[in-house]
């Protein structure tokens, strides 16, 4: 089985390089019509210039696809709106949202600067929210949509000195497990990709024999598999190296204290509560509903 997108049409935000213009690419090769959304900034979020963009719209149609460049950011709702704008104006309907558009502002928590970390969530977690809601309304109506949002290894299980950004790509997760359930008698399918690759973001946090093994290209078929018909709903998937996995939050089994259970109890008792033997599965994994 090939996954075809014909007639299709996708909002890639953050595609003028790295990850995101590995997604338009793929997806413009199977017959995707793709909105190529990239403010052109600096790592971190400062600056702006639609080369990018222009750049990688020009490869999909070079190659024979069909492609727009957008240059909103995501942060500010216009911007969003726009992206969805420009693609209705185009191609009458929007299919696929695919936010990948992020910065990073890296600093110890005690140092950091609260500005640097209100814009990282403005821009991971808020620009999210920015375009999947502009997108939302359409696809109930045409009762047909696939959006995937962007998680990491940080929001997934930490790192030093990316505090904002940890939680950010957290509440992406917390915020898909809503959206599945909310979007799924509309057909409206949503999923995380976490990914690991060789990036702007990356670059500087791994050695370069690392980097090697972690292109970009490697994630692509995560992520368009995600926005195929076959999507499931409500599940991270990791995409690094050519390997793939599920990362899920899982339950302990409950262990009764009673109603007159006292913090003593609790601390007695911890060793058996955080036994993880039998845990399950809880929130994500709900394969059987697709």
């Amino acid at each position: 089985m090939t996954y075809s997108f014909d007639g299709k049409t996708a909002i890639v935000t953050g595609a003028g390089g790295g990850l995101g213009r590995c997604y338009a690419l793929d997806l413009a090769s199977r017959g995707c019509k793709v909105l190529v959304n990239d403010l052109g900034g600096a790592m971190d979020g400062t600056g702006g210039s639609s080369d990018a963009a222009n750049a990688v719209v020009d490869e999909i149609r070079a190659a024979g696809g069909e492609a727009i460049a957008n240059g909103g950011s995501v942060s500010d709702r216009a911007g969003a709106e726009s992206m969805v704008t420009d693609a209705m104006d185009a191609w009458g309907r929007v299919d696929i949202v695919i936010n990948n558009a992020g910065i990073l502002r890296d600093k110890s928590f005690h140092k950091m600067e609260l500005d640097n970390f209100q814009a990282v969530l403005d821009v991971h977690l808020m620009g999210s929210v920015n375009v999947t809601r502009a997108a939302w309304p359409i696809m109930r109506e045409q009762n047909y949509g696939r959006i995937v949002v962007t998680t990491s290894p940080t929001g997934l299980y930490g790192n030093f000195g990316q505090a904002n950004y940890g939680a950010a790509k957290l509440g992406l997760v917390g915020l898909m497990l809503t959206l599945k359930i909310e979007g799924a008698k509309y057909n409206i399918r949503t999923n995380t990709i976490a990914p690991i690759a060789a990036t702007r973001m990356t670059e500087n946090l791994m050695p370069e024999e690392t980097l090697k093994k972690f292109a970009p290209e490697l994630v692509a078929p995560a992520v368009v598999f995600l926005c195929s018909e076959d999507a499931p709903n409500g599940v991270v998937l990791q995409a690094q190296g050519g390997d793939y996995s599920i990362a899920c939050i899982v339950e302990s089994p409950t262990v009764e204290l009673g109603v007159d259970a006292t913090a003593e109890d609790v601390g007695a008792n911890f060793q058996a509560i955080s036994n993880l033997t039998g845990a399950k599965p809880r929130g994500m994994l709900d394969l059987g509903a697709v």
